[in-house]
């Protein structure tokens, strides 16, 4: 189907896709799954009417061929949350192509997203997040892969990092310094607290560690010596959660939503919150941890000056 668009449109979603590149700092991944969504909506628009449009008639679509695309979307089984994902990158593509072209995209700027149900992550209890730390390392084969993967855990728990943030870390980050800069989501950059527990315990894996860390290669390593693969931590969970008698929902990600979570229930203020997470918007963290209406309202008048 991708070979209905047009050179002229296929050239400025190329742009577009630059431009996100370049100036809006957008993950790799997100501009990929931008660029096939959209490249999804050409396609379908192209064949939809019956030949290629022109940049100008791409601007003012109107809102009955965007709900047919919506509705051919969920028709062949793609889920709500995918198809509003994929209606915002159509919007930005719109809305950059107006700014450049000209023409009224109001049609489809204003056009609604489906609803779908948002699905709230579940942390652990301080008590079970504890009991992981503990003993997440006893079903490893050799002790220095035990102190590792202790060490990982402990980093996403104790600072609230991201899987893909903590195995980004190289031999230069140890020992690890109080505050640790982690470049996260988007290349954007944010200072993380690291507690006594977490640079004690990456201390303790690099001195049972068997292989030369350098400056420049990865500080977690796996079993032959290569960086250490995400889906290893995964299984090291899975098999805690498992003798533990903890959920399914007990995974290395839900060790950051509990990081966030404990310390809201701790009485953490949610701003300081959301910068140590790396979210963009506080709605973001809002939802990651779980807090309610009235809990907000409570952070919110306490935090205001004109409360």
């Amino acid at each position: 189907m991708t070979l209905a668009i047009s050179p002229a449109a296929r050239a400025a979603l190329d742009e577009w896709l630059t431009h996100l590149r370049a100036l809006d700092g957008r993950a790799e991944k997100t501009i990929t799954a931008y660029g096939a969504d959209v490249r999804g909506w050409l396609s379908f628009l192209a064949h939809h009417r019956g030949g290629t449009e022109g940049l100008s008639g791409l601007i003012t679509v109107p809102i009955t061929d965007l709900r047919a695309w919506m509705a051919h979307e969920r028709g062949r089984g793609v889920s709500a949350r995918s198809v509003a994902r994929a209606l915002s990158a159509v919007k930005g593509f719109t809305a950059w192509l107006a700014d450049r072209q000209g023409g009224d995209a109001t049609a489809i700027l204003s056009a609604r997203a489906p609803r779908f149900q948002k699905k709230l992550p579940r942390p652990l209890t301080i008590e079970g997040a504890a009991e992981v730390l503990e003993s997440v390392g006893d079903d490893a084969r050799e002790p220095w892969i035990a102190a590792r993967d202790t060490a990982v855990v402990t980093l996403l728990y104790g600072c609230g990092l991201r899987i893909s943030e903590a195995l980004g870390l190289t031999g230069a980050d140890h020992p690890l310094p109080e505050v640790l800069r982690i470049r996260g989501k988007g290349g954007k950059e944010r200072l993380v607290p690291v507690l006594p527990a977490a640079r004690a315990s990456v201390a303790a894996y690099v001195a049972q560690c068997p292989y030369d860390l350098t400056p420049e290669g990865a500080l977690f390593r796996g079993t032959r010596g290569g960086p250490l693969n995400p889906r290893l931590i995964a299984a090291a969970m899975e098999r805690t959660r498992n003798r533990l008698g903890l959920p399914a929902s007990a995974t290395p990600h839900a060790l950051r939503h509990s990081f966030a979570t404990h310390l809201l229930g701790a009485g953490g203020d949610l701003r300081a919150i959301q910068e140590l997470l790396g979210h963009a918007s506080l709605s973001t963290t809002q939802a990651y941890t779980g807090v309610d209406a009235a809990r907000l309202m409570e952070v919110y008048e306490r935090a205001h000056p004109r409360a």
